[in-house]
């Protein structure tokens, strides 16, 4: 069963956003009360995985990589299959694209929310 924001992550995902990096704090600047016309929560859990960033209208994931992704390929890769197989969309940016080009991140994330269409309402 897919199951979105399992309590048993609670306390992991209140762990990581008060921890959260400082690109993190940047893009939710960005992100939060529907800035970009749609609703994102960050630390949303979504199966056994927790994502950054999530527009459940979209089901469109954020993710930022550091340095510590880079030992991970396999993981992520798993993780963006999972993803993907439940129908939610990746986007991955490097936290120095955060810091360095957040214009361009933008453009790239709204771009994302435009091609997604919306939802089959009432199925059909």
């Amino acid at each position: 069963m897919f199951l979105y924001n399992d309590p048993k992550f609670k306390p992991r995902r209140k762990e990581l956003r008060s921890n959260e990096t400082p690109e993190e704090k940047l893009l939710w600047t960005k992100l939060r009360r529907k800035s970009l016309g749609h609703k994102f929560s960050r630390q949303y859990s979504a199966g056994p995985y927790i994502l950054d960033f999530y527009c459940p209208e979209k089901r469109l994931t954020i993710e930022l990589d550091g340095f510590q992704h880079l030992g991970n390929k396999d993981y992520d890769r798993e993780r963006d299959e999972y993803l993907l197989l439940n129908d939610i969309k990746v986007l991955r940016f490097w936290n120095n694209q955060i810091s360095d080009n957040m214009d361009e991140v933008l453009a790239k994330i709204k771009s994302a929310l435009s091609s997604i269409p919306p939802p089959n309402v009432g199925g059909g």
